[in-house]
């Protein structure tokens, strides 16, 4: 005769765990790395952090925002006007990465007269919303060398640019790459430079 089992059952409970679920979630942490590794490779490798200091680019990119830049787009191509640019002023590698922005590039010719910027001979009233205060070394008609370029930061009255005498046109050589992405600060995210 069969005995009957009182109380505690045992029977063999099915996996939660598979094989395919296991594969699955190994499958993600490799994606999870492969992405990582990616995106530290294309900042760090191919581009350069830097962090925006003074009040200089205003209302573009603000006092302590950091900044992405890419290195690599100026071996194939020249810095054009408007780009935002990180450099090493005078090619101290000493000195931190200055921002600004390309207004003329070689060939051209600079010159503020009224507080009004001239380029190549017209002027160019929809670049700067004031004014500017001090013309500097283009208070006369600067004409750019073929590997030199002039640069301005957005806030002019507030910027140490090609306009001063111990910085003046910048060489080519020391544009270290095109500011390209911003972290915008808060939870806002990341934003491209314009």
């Amino acid at each position: 005769m069969a005995r009957k089992h009182k109380g505690l059952s045992f029977y063999r409970k099915e996996k939660t765990i598979t094989n395919e679920r296991l594969a699955a979630f190994a499958s993600y942490l490799f994606m999870v790395f492969l992405g990582a590794l990616l995106a530290y490779f294309f900042v760090y490798t191919l581009g350069l952090k830097t962090t925006v200091i003074g009040t200089s680019m205003e209302p573009s990119l603000y006092n302590g925002q950091v900044i992405f830049l890419n290195r690599v787009v100026y071996n194939i191509i020249p810095p054009k006007r408007g780009d935002i640019v990180a450099f090493l002023p005078n090619g101290n590698t000493n000195a931190h990465y200055s921002v600004k922005r390309v207004v003329a590039v070689p060939g051209d010719t600079v010159e503020i007269r009224n507080g009004i910027f001239f380029l190549n001979g017209e002027a160019q009233n929809d670049m700067f919303d004031d004014m500017i205060s001090d013309a500097g070394i283009a208070s006369e008609p600067l004409k750019l060398n073929d590997n030199e370029y002039f640069l301005m930061g957005d806030n002019c009255n507030s910027s140490e640019d090609s306009r001063t005498a111990n910085l003046g046109a910048v060489k080519r050589e020391h544009i270290s790459g095109k500011a390209w992405f911003h972290m915008a600060g808060g939870d806002t995210g990341i934003g491209f430079v314009e």
